[in-house]
């Protein structure tokens, strides 16, 4: 990545995934969480539900609710999200295509 100085700062371009330029193992599942979870939490308030009602929905516990909204989605996979969306009332459509790099990545496109 490229750095450079904005009034005295040293300021890096992201790369587009936060998780990534923090050096963490598994960044490319860890913004796809992340992106589902948002998704989850933007749903829950469009929807006017509360935690309890949401859990409910979602076929989940009231605590785990409660903790997606504060972002923590540290004890729900990728799969469990998903159902968690389409519980919700919302389409997951998986779309697999050939890379341009030998190894290729995930990436969550929202409508």
């Amino acid at each position: 990545m490229k750095k450079r100085l904005i009034k005295g700062v040293e300021v890096q371009r992201s790369s587009g995934n936060v998780f990534a330029d923090l050096g963490l193992a598994d960044a490319d599942k860890l913004k796809i969480k992340s992106g589902l979870m948002f998704e989850i939490t933007q749903a829950v308030r469009k929807l006017g539900l509360t935690q309890e009602e949401a859990a409910r929905r979602m076929g989940i516990t009231q605590p785990k609710v409660s903790g997606m909204m504060r972002g923590d989605f540290s004890n729900l996979s990728e799969r469990k999200l998903m159902d968690c969306l389409n519980r919700l009332g919302y389409d997951i459509e998986i779309k697999v295509k050939p890379a341009a790099a030998p190894v290729g990545h995930l990436v969550l496109a929202v409508a």
